[in-house]
């Protein structure tokens, strides 16, 4: 990848994670690419589009009022294709419902692996991996209804 094409891709993440931080919807969703897919991996769900998109979203900040939190020991790397990943960190607290669990209010923290691919210089989409079963521990569930 070249170091033109590289630096347009970081400053399209960190734009990325600002707006996603701040809870920023057309802010993040211009970020992407309209034919987007979202894998999570861990929950074994795959969300495509803006649409798709912004429901992802919304469970993580409407649930979770998640926040990207980078840390010293965080991750980032390029592949040879131009994919970004990074393993860093997620916060927030359990203020709305979550994979079919009320609101404990209690604080949630846990690292995750993203990759990040790219066309027509947006985000291609986003796949995570995380540890979900200590996600639900944190929320004092043993594992969640999972509701569609």
């Amino acid at each position: 990848m070249d170091p033109h094409t590289r630096e347009a891709r970081q400053a399209l993440i960190r734009r990325h994670v600002e707006a996603e931080n701040a809870h920023r919807m057309d802010d993040t969703l211009a970020t992407i690419h309209p034919d987007c897919v979202f894998e999570d991996v861990a929950m074994q769900r795959t969300w495509r589009g803006h649409a798709g998109a912004r429901e992802y979203y919304r469970m993580w900040w409407d649930g979770l009022r998640i926040v990207v939190t980078p840390g010293a020991d965080d991750r980032r790397m390029w592949t040879d294709d131009g994919t970004f990943v990074a393993e860093t960190r997620f916060t927030g607290v359990h203020a709305g419902p979550f994979l079919g669990v009320a609101p404990t209010g209690r604080t949630v923290s846990f690292r995750f692996v993203v990759f990040v691919p790219f066309r027509d210089g947006l985000m291609a989409g986003e796949r995570f991996y995380y540890d979900l079963d200590g996600l639900l521990r944190q929320l004092g569930v043993a594992r969640a209804p999972l509701t569609t």
